[in-house]
């Protein structure tokens, strides 16, 4: 049944878990556009037709329960369909137990759909230090804790070399981790922008919890992520950048350094950078 869309739009919202409800018949004056309810998780979106350029577009409502029937009126912009918000709502007042579970219940894009847990974060809740990395792999969707594996081993080895660990620690010594994504992309490719955007609240919140002195960015994709720039870490290597008003210290991901060992290097620059800003810090 159609109320307007192409079979190219229908199948983006059903790409995106998007359950669309088609009323038997919607009474729409002339000039109108075509309207649907689309219902997710507890989460109500209006979809009104499409823009000047002919992408559809939504409304995002938020709500605290299921919807069924009709949707309340829309609180938010327009803003394009393939962004519907279906994370949890308030997630910047969150507490670490209200956080956790909004993450481990999270179905706001597609990687909910073969995860086999999500990854939230590990370390002090307010450590000095702040890790944040790309995306869960293999072995970090089994296990539930990022960095992991080979990749961990060096992680872990580049911590005590200046002093820090991810176990149990007071809080000057010991990490607090995390992944810009929650869940792990499918053979682990990149992250795609949607999914970024997506779990960005949840990272933003674990910042604002943790309260670091200093973040340090692995990676590219944390990087960009984080920084809100194209630029590659090799241009913004060696310098301190912003977040929330927390320095950032930019170096490799620990993956990319088993396979290109002679950039580790670099990344002990990195760290001697990061453990200045920490002494300018007190």
């Amino acid at each position: 049944m159609s109320v307007g869309y192409t079979e190219r739009q229908q199948a983006m919202l059903q790409e995106m878990g998007i359950r669309v409800w088609v009323p038997p018949r919607v009474e729409v004056a002339e000039a109108a556009v075509p309207v649907v309810d689309v219902v997710v998780e507890g989460v109500g979106a209006r979809v009104r037709g499409h823009d000047e350029r002919g992408d559809v577009v939504a409304r995002v409502v938020e709500v605290s329960a299921p919807v069924s029937g009709t949707v309340p009126e829309p609180v938010s912009e327009l803003v394009p369909a393939s962004v519907v918000a279906l994370r949890s709502t308030g997630v910047a007042a969150m507490d670490w137990d209200a956080l956790r579970a909004a993450v481990s219940s999270c179905r706001a894009c597609t990687l909910c759909e073969r995860r086999k847990q999500t990854v939230f974060g590990v370390g002090h809740p307010q450590a000095q230090w702040m890790l944040i990395g790309e995306a869960p792999g293999e072995q970090e969707d089994l296990q539930g804790e990022p960095f992991v594996g080979k990749a961990g081993q060096l992680l872990d080895n580049m911590l005590r070399a200046v002093g820090l660990t991810r176990s149990e620690a007071p809080a000057h010594e010991q990490v607090y981790i995390a992944n810009v994504l929650k869940c792990r992309p499918p053979q682990n490719r990149n992250p795609e922008p949607q999914e970024v955007a997506q779990c960005e609240p949840y990272l933003l919140r674990q910042i604002a919890l943790v309260q670091p002195k200093l973040i340090l960015a692995m990676g590219r994709f944390a990087v960009q992520s984080l920084l809100k720039t194209a630029e590659p870490i090799g241009r913004l290597r060696g310098r301190v950048h912003e977040v929330q008003g927390v320095p950032v210290v930019v170096t490799y991901h620990p993956a990319y350094l088993l396979r290109n060992p002679l950039d580790k290097a670099r990344s002990w620059e990195d760290l001697c950078l990061a453990r200045e800003v920490m002494a300018r810090a007190g």
